[in-house]
């Protein structure tokens, strides 16, 4: 069974090509992790008015790429992005979960 999540992150201001040029550029062996996590989807959005991404994910049920914080692969590249992004004190991804109040099948 598929569920659905999202969460929202913030960029730091005037990093959105960076952004986007370390994700056009994503490890291989990030992209078989969340694969092998249960994630079949991941989609960012960002929005340019709030510097705010906007993350959407279609996992197994339980699953989650916010499980991974303790895998060397995920801390590498919160390390890698911590930069570009608002981050708490472990590099990790400031992230709030956004709750869904809408889903047309």
């Amino acid at each position: 069974m598929k569920e659905r999540l999202a969460f929202k992150m913030k960029l730091k201001e005037g990093k959105q090509e960076e952004y986007y040029k370390r994700h056009n550029a994503i490890w291989p062996e990030l992209k078989l992790l969340l694969k092998q996590t249960g994630i079949s989807e991941y989609s960012i959005f960002f929005d340019e008015e709030s510097n705010s991404l906007f993350a959407f994910q279609k996992v197994e049920l339980g699953a989650s790429s916010q499980d991974l914080s303790e895998n060397p692969i995920v801390k590498k590249w919160w390390d890698f992005m911590a930069d570009i992004m608002e981050v708490a004190s472990d590099n990790s991804p400031i992230s709030k979960e956004l709750k869904e109040v809408f889903y047309l099948e």
